[in-house]
């Protein structure tokens, strides 16, 4: 393109551009003046600063000190707003409520969260109750009938139960709750004499006075008697005047001995008419009082249904047992009343080779380790040795196994070593218990049972032992032969370079004294 066609494209370009004119000026946005500053104030503070004539170190810091005091009076402060309380409709003047009442001011409570709280969840109160409602709420639940309660009422009435230590203390968890699904309540007047005789009572409300001296304990191990007593009745001193009295004939003077709320007394042992002499739990309220009772006669049957489920796992476990799986129910039906539980922990030895076991084990969990003993000889120097006993792993006791029969029966050593490997609980007949069963029971159980390990000859336990003995050696001197080579080739594992972090292991390293 020549030259002078461009300077004219260029020239009618710019003409172009000034016919349009310059763009129009923007609106500047206006300044929003900030709503936390206080204008006034900081006028005044500028007018403080002006007003500085000289220039002497007094006047400045007379200036300075002014000037920090009012610094802060130009910042607004925030006013704090409360939450507006809801209003509430006028409620019923009670009849016997005066003006004077009324017109005392109310407790401030504007401050309090938990009424806001309360609100919001329709009127309810989460906070934590004190003893003195939850036991307001205890006595409640006890009114009503046991069939009448909820699931969170019985659970109400099982924790309180657990703040009482005589029943803590002697009852077990599983029992106690049982039993406070059919707790009830009484209400004795004053003067009442409350008989101990038919369960066991926990004072709630008022005061009591003992008559009688009661120390039998709550829970006797296998066995049916089963006594309540308060420990207020340890510290009561008792005259001779009044063990020889008849009940009912000389009054306990009343005094520091008094039975008082969450007192206990009574028994959960039934009476029987085959007793003799039954002894009396009596107790004569000193005021109106609020007792819990706990049934004599639910305990018992508590206790039979526990021992009808014992029995039936009982009968289950030793009909499982290899040597009794032919037996007919009636002859284990025998064994069963005989058996008590046992529980051994890991590493304790049950029976040692050569003693007389004294009793007959089924394993109902965990498993036992058997050893042989061998007669080995242990090298003291080049020349000379030593015979020592030694125990040699055999194998092993699983679960629903038996051991002991023949060596009970038999009054025979028994020809193994048993251990126990973790934690084990067995049923355990003694073996007074084995040898006064019937002939029948004891002859079948000579026929059916084998002695434990009894197939081992000293042949395979010399074996065993030799193989044990020759791997030992083996893994010596394969340990030996490594740590001199690495000596040899100046390797000091653990040092230097060859120190290593066998935390993290690489995806394909592998050992080389491992054959995969």
């Amino acid at each position: 393109m020549p030259v002078s066609s461009l300077c004219s494209a260029i020239l009618s370009h710019m003409k172009a551009i000034s016919s349009v004119g310059p763009p129009p000026p923007r609106s500047v946005p206006d300044l929003k003046m900030p709503k936390h500053i206080d204008y006034d104030q900081l006028n005044a503070l500028s007018h403080v600063v002006r007003q500085q004539d000289s220039r002497s170190s007094l006047s400045i810091l007379s200036a300075h000190n002014e000037f920090i005091r009012q610094y802060p009076k130009i910042f607004l402060q925030r006013k704090t707003r409360l939450p507006k309380l809801p209003k509430q409709e006028g409620k019923r003047k009670p009849s016997g409520e005066t003006e004077e009442s009324q017109s005392q001011p109310s407790e401030d409570n504007s401050h309090n969260i938990a009424i806001y709280i309360k609100e919001v969840h329709g009127g309810h109160s989460y906070a934590p109750k004190k003893f003195e409602e939850k036991v307001e709420e205890f006595l409640a639940i006890l009114k009503k009938l046991p069939i009448h309660r909820t699931r969170d009422e019985h659970n109400i009435v099982w924790e309180m139960l657990q703040t009482i230590p005589d029943l803590t203390s002697q009852l077990r968890k599983d029992h106690l709750k049982t039993l406070s699904r059919n707790v009830i309540s009484e209400t004795w007047i004053k003067g009442s004499t409350v008989v101990g005789n038919d369960g066991f009572y926990v004072i709630l409300k008022g005061l009591a006075q003992p008559r009688t001296p009661m120390y039998k304990s709550l829970v006797e191990e296998r066995s049916s008697t089963a006594t309540i007593t308060s420990q207020s009745f340890h510290s009561f001193t008792y005259s001779e005047d009044l063990e020889h009295a008849a009940i009912g004939e000389m009054p306990m003077p009343l005094g520091g001995n008094l039975l008082r709320p969450w007192s206990t007394f009574g028994t959960l042992e039934v009476t029987t008419q085959i007793q003799s002499e039954p002894k009396t739990y009596l107790v004569v309220t000193v005021e109106d009082c609020e007792m819990l009772k706990i049934s004599a006669n639910n305990y018992a049957r508590l206790k039979s249904e526990q021992t009808k489920f014992e029995n039936k796992q009982i009968l289950k476990l030793i009909h499982q047992c290899p040597y009794y799986k032919e037996w007919p129910t009636l002859s284990i039906c025998e064994l069963v009343p005989l058996v008590k539980w046992k529980k051994f922990p890991p590493g304790q030895v049950i029976v040692e080779s050569g003693n007389v076991i004294p009793f007959v084990a089924y394993i109902n969990s965990g498993h036992c380790n058997i050893y042989r003993n061998i007669t080995g000889l242990l090298r003291i120097s080049p020349r000379k040795v030593k015979k020592i006993r030694k125990l040699v792993y055999m194998g092993q006791l699983q679960k629903q196994e038996s051991f002991g029969e023949i060596s009970v029966l038999l009054q025979a050593p028994f020809t193994c070593t048993v251990v126990a490997a973790e934690d084990l609980k067995m049923a355990v007949i003694k073996d007074k218990d084995i040898l006064a069963l019937d002939p029948v029971t004891r002859q079948l159980m000579l026929q059916t049972a084998n002695p434990t390990f009894g197939h081992l000859t000293d042949e395979d336990v010399k074996n065993e032992y030799l193989q044990k003995e020759l791997q030992k050696e083996w893994k010596n001197f394969k340990e030996k032969t490594v740590r001199n080579s690495l000596h040899y080739n100046g390797i000091v594992p653990g040092f230097g370079k060859w120190e290593h972090n066998w935390t993290t292991v690489p995806r394909n390293f592998k050992d080389p004294l491992i054959v995969y």
